[in-house]
């Protein structure tokens, strides 16, 4: 169980990372105006904010692959938490599909994380 835990954490900071290579490098790129449903041009007004945002996903990543590197519940449990909240303000803010695509993985990794004895 515990092997699937972390399984489930390290697919989550590997979104994340997913996340920072889309929103850092990939936004003003053709997958990331697709990903994002941007234009080209409000792509590059937003270019600084989106690295802005991607810096974070990093810093959720490391979390994450901290918690998991040094065996910590505590920390794999806090960085998916921020990520659930995350999720949800963008879910709320955004489109509901952030739910599916961060909230939702991060809430099944936690709920077996939170499991485990």
């Amino acid at each position: 169980m515990q092997m699937i835990a972390n399984l489930l954490v390290l697919l989550v900071a590997l979104l994340h990372l997913y996340f920072l290579v889309l929103e850092m490098c990939l936004w003003t790129r053709p997958i990331g105006l697709k990903t994002f449903r941007n234009t080209p041009e409000k792509a590059e007004t937003t270019r600084v904010l989106a690295a802005n945002q991607g810096l974070y996903n990093g810093f959720l990543a490391a979390g994450l692959l901290y918690g998991v590197a040094t065996g910590s519940r505590e920390f794999c449990v806090f960085f998916l938490a921020c990520v659930v909240v995350a999720g949800l303000y963008g879910a709320y803010s955004v489109s509901r599909r952030i739910f599916f695509v961060q909230a939702l993985p991060a809430l099944v990794a936690m709920a077996v994380v939170l499991l485990l004895p």
